[in-house]
């Protein structure tokens, strides 16, 4: 897990400050999300945030979980049923354990499904973002 709480400087340095399952989990989903689509990566809100457009998605580890959040995430359901809704801009997240199924191949579509709801409909934390 996080082995300081002070803001990680880069994207590199938060990876470089987890361990264990954490670790492996959040090395698994950046490397599909870059594989997947182009974003500007930024330490933002103490964790991974992937922008295109504004904020498209995050990956926060956390001591018992690591998040995998979508702003607009209410709308990729239909990829993943697991997806949790709650807050704004429709966001949804995925709560991942050390043993929770999650196939590259839906990472990579619902990071590909996301950036396509960003270029057509703009920043989600925009006021009247569609």
């Amino acid at each position: 897990m996080m082995k300081t709480s002070t803001p990680a400087e880069s994207p590199d340095a938060y990876v470089a400050s987890l361990s264990g399952w954490q670790r492996r989990q959040v090395e698994a989903l950046r490397a599909a999300v870059h594989e997947a689509a182009p974003f500007r990566e930024e330490v933002k809100w103490g964790h991974l945030v992937f922008f295109s457009n504004g904020p498209v998605l995050l990956v926060r580890a956390e001591e018992t979980r690591v998040l995998f959040g979508f702003w607009r995430g209410r709308r990729l359901r239909g990829i993943e049923p697991r997806l949790k809704g709650g807050g704004k801009y429709e966001m949804a997240t995925l709560h991942l354990g050390p043993e929770t199924p999650l196939s590259r191949d839906t990472v990579i579509a619902l990071v590909k499904e996301a950036a396509a709801l960003a270029a057509t409909l703009g920043d989600a934390t925009r006021v009247g973002a569609s």
